[in-house]
């Protein structure tokens, strides 16, 4: 069958990229997953939101493979019968501070080919969109949409396993070494040798270049986003998406209401620093993960640029009034008991470097035969077709045939 290539992680990114292997009868490829099941830990924790690509400043890995892997995950979903739902994203500025922000998210969305953005001009032509809303301009991407990437998942792991390739649950990688051509990788049980790694391992994605030898930066410093439930008899406080304008100096949007692809709406998320890689609450503590990260190089200059903003996330995380507030620039006529309950919080997997600098790019290491996926956040699952596809071409394709 070829070469043997081996993926590590088993979220969405993983298993497009098995799944494009497999297609494409470039190998007998092997998928090793620590959890028990697939799309555990950012797959299946984000807002199901299929971006259009209004951020991303052009030209770069994330606008290219954003507006490619909407159109894949579109017309994979129709393909399978799976849900897709374009309920729309509306940018919203508040007031004329934000105005240039939201010229500039015109600006990137135009550029990136976005496709049918308007530009919204008074109150009056917002609530054309969102009756409810409250602002002076946005920006409108109708094709925005919401979809359950943890079902995509498991249709391309059918995929995977129809077309001869294995996903092995259940197996973390605790050992990962270069033997000539070959590259060694180890669980606590067995070790396999194979041609090609491929490593997509999110919030662990720093520990597997480590584990190959690769340089420590860029290191993963996990964020966690707390969402609150839109309570079911308030649903119809929103349409679609209403989104604020994000600060350009953080790569996170900020709080906005979503709507999901099964009609629930949820508030969020925040963006607070994770006690632990996996820490998916204030209680989930590990003291190595926080250790690490606090004796980073980058940690002091990340700290003096940004501890007022995060200080404002702590605060609103713990705070349910201060959550409130910044939710209710947006709709007025929320009501504080219309935020009826916290719901899963996800952890995202935020690359940072030595300089204390928060990556934006998607960005990939190449260690001989091991490709290392190194920053790969939002919006990663938009993109994980397109992903799999520059990755191949680029790398694993690109190597098989020196």
């Amino acid at each position: 069958m070829g070469e043997r290539i081996a993926i590590i992680g088993g979220g969405i990114v993983g298993i497009a990229i098995a799944r494009a292997l497999v297609l494409r009868g470039l190998g007998e490829v092997t998928v090793f997953e620590k959890e028990a099941a697939l799309a555990t830990h950012q797959t299946g924790r984000n807002s199901g939101v299929v971006h259009a690509g209004l951020y991303y400043q052009p030209g770069t890995l994330k606008a290219r493979l954003c507006a490619a892997g909407r159109i894949s995950i579109r017309d994979y979903c129709a393909e399978k019968n799976l849900p897709y739902r374009e309920v729309g994203k509306l940018v919203v500025a508040v007031d004329e501070s934000e105005l240039p922000a939201l010229a500039d998210i015109e600006r990137r969305s135009r550029a990136n080919g976005v496709p049918d953005l308007a530009r919204l001009d008074g109150l009056a032509r917002l609530r054309e969109i969102e009756p409810h809303v409250a602002g002076i301009a946005a920006v409108h991407s109708p094709h925005t949409a919401a979809v359950d990437y943890g079902a995509i998942t498991e249709a391309m792991a059918t995929d995977v396993r129809s077309g001869g390739g294995t996903i092995r649950t259940g197996h973390e990688i605790v050992a990962l070494r270069l033997d000539g051509s070959s590259v060694r990788v180890g669980t606590p049980d067995s070790e396999q040798v194979f041609d090609r790694v491929i490593a997509c391992a999110g919030l662990q994605s720093d520990v597997i270049a480590r584990l190959v030898g690769a340089d420590p930066a860029p290191k993963i410093l996990p964020f966690r986003g707390e969402y609150w439930a839109l309570d079911a008899a308030r649903t119809d406080l929103v349409r679609g998406m209403i989104y604020p304008v994000p600060d350009p100096r953080f790569p996170f949007l900020g709080v906005h209401f979503t709507r999901g692809i099964y009609d629930d709406v949820h508030v969020g998320p925040n963006a607070v620093p994770a006690l632990a890689r996996e820490g998916y609450g204030w209680l989930t503590v590990s003291p190595r993960d926080t250790w690490e990260s606090l004796r980073w190089p980058g940690a002091a200059a990340l700290a003096k640029q940004h501890w007022r903003m995060g200080l404002d996330e702590i605060s609103g995380s713990l705070v349910k009034p201060l959550y409130y507030r910044k939710a209710r620039r947006f709709i007025p006529e929320l009501r504080m008991r219309d935020l009826s309950q916290k719901t899963a919080a996800g952890v995202r997997a935020q690359a940072w470097g030595r300089d204390g600098t928060l990556l934006d790019d998607f960005a990939v290491d190449q260690v001989g035969p091991v490709t290392l996926l190194r920053n790969a956040p939002s919006p990663a699952a938009t993109s994980s077709m397109a992903i799999a596809d520059h990755l191949i071409e680029n790398y694993v394709f690109a190597r098989t045939t020196d």
